[in-house]
């Protein structure tokens, strides 16, 4: 059989089987070794084992769970409500102030948590009931929220970002930078959608509370808020300093976490400790054996020859390099709204990099493009994450409503890719002024 007819029978099937409900790991395990041992016989199993583990056996991966269990301390502790309240009294008096002050917490918790849902669950349940009753639409007030928690798999520090280093060896220093300009630009884009939105709808959406704080309030609820800020930026300096590696600047990052959860919020019973050592485990557990699934998957897809046949496919279309930019994007768009950014990345990247490399791309750049394009997956049914948990902690608003409330964000996160690719700089910028050009 041809490779690329084998290719496509592969993706069926991949479809197929992910589609039952089986988990992603899983699911990739069952295609890989079914189509191994129907093509090339049950001898070619004998590695799979050493592979899966092989794939396992790196210290960068440390970082992954260092990460969580950072996200999951300030996810577990009312760091999100206390952000969102420090962000509501000092932007208060801003017309649309609540908008900016819920993406703004949304951006602030996502950077630190690293988890979509968290931040979601954790700005949603008091930003959605304040706007709401200052008149926002409901459509306004849950869509802001849902875009606003997939930014934490753009600006660092980043487990996606991590997982696309992993998959395509390239530096995680250098993505983390590469993600910092381009998640604010998103952010500022969410936040000039919202104001112009609000307005646009008349002066009720944009309505002033009435409510006016004093410098002593709004100075009394940043000494909760600052010492997580501070760890994050922490972290950042040592590892773009030169200080530690990614995997040991997120142990003390999860360290350090954990003691100011313990400090600032007085959670210090085993149970409370034992709920986010349990969680994190779960969530790293659960990456950690998509990424050994991924390796086996593209091991099969590497000794049926269906990568080479495929990139050199797409090599040979004689396409402008805009254009492949333009079908890749497609696919990447397509896959996210199916399935888990990890999988996407996983299953993708190592077969696009080399692809997007020879058309001129840099790599690092692409791995923005790839994390917007996740982004706007976990806002798009039928897998959006973010529109169920938003629906979940909000019952009574539709998730009709939180569909329609969310688009406008999807349409600033293509305006977000189309600037990338007018001014490449954005992501490539402080990669090259702090850590020097990539050889």
């Amino acid at each position: 059989m041809e490779p690329l007819t084998l290719g496509a029978l592969v993706a069926l099937f991949t479809v197929l089987v992910l589609f039952s409900g089986i988990s992603v790991g899983t699911g990739l395990l069952v295609v890989a070794t079914g189509f191994l041992f129907f093509v090339d016989g049950a001898r070619s199993l004998e590695a799979l084992p050493e592979l899966f583990f092989g794939e396992l056996n790196s210290f960068a991966l440390l970082s992954i769970p260092m990460f969580i269990i950072m996200g999951a301390a300030i996810s577990s502790s009312r760091a999100g409500p206390d952000l969102y309240e420090a962000l509501e009294r000092w932007l208060t008096r801003v017309p649309g102030g609540l908008l900016v002050s819920n993406l703004g917490a949304c951006a602030l918790f996502a950077a630190m948590s690293g988890s979509s849902p968290a931040t979601c669950a954790a700005i949603g349940k008091m930003g959605i009931p304040e706007m709401r009753k200052r008149g926002y639409p409901d459509e306004v007030a849950a869509g802001s929220i849902a875009a606003g928690g997939t930014l934490g798999i753009l600006i660092p520090p980043s487990v996606t970002m991590i997982v696309y280093g992993i998959a395509t060896e390239t530096s995680i220093g250098r993505l983390f930078l590469a993600g910092v300009i381009p998640g604010l630009v998103l952010t500022l884009l969410f936040i000039a959608w919202s104001i112009f939105d609000t307005w646009r709808r008349g002066a009720a959406g944009v309505a002033l509370s009435g409510i006016t704080y004093s410098w002593r309030q709004k100075i009394e609820i940043l000494p909760r808020v600052l010492p997580f800020l501070a760890i994050i930026l922490g972290v950042l300096y040592a590892l773009y300093g030169g200080i530690a590696t990614p995997s040991e600047t997120a142990a003390v990052g999860a360290l350090l976490c954990i003691v100011v959860v313990m400090i600032i919020y007085k959670m210090v019973q085993p149970r409370a400790l034992w709920a986010i050592l349990r969680d994190s485990t779960r969530e790293s557990v659960m990456i950690l054996f998509i990424i050994g699934a991924a390796g086996v998957f593209s091991f099969m897809l590497s000794s049926l020859f269906i990568t080479q046949s495929v990139a050199a496919w797409i090599g040979d279309l004689d396409v402008n390099r805009w254009v492949l930019m333009a079908i890749v994007n497609l696919f990447l768009l397509v896959a996210g709204f199916f399935l888990p950014p990890v999988a996407v990345i996983l299953m993708s990247a190592p077969v696009l990099l080399p692809i997007i490399t020879a058309a001129g791309f840099d790599p690092y750049w692409f791995a923005v493009i790839v994390t917007i394009n996740m982004e706007i997956g976990l806002i798009t049914p039928p897998v959006g994450l973010n529109l169920y948990v938003i629906n979940g902690i909000a019952p009574d608003i539709s998730l009709k409503k939180v569909l329609f409330g969310s688009l406008p964000f999807v349409g600033c996160m293509i305006a977000a890719i189309v600037l990338l690719s007018v001014f490449p700089g954005l992501a490539t910028w402080l990669p090259d002024a702090v850590m020097g050009k990539a050889i």
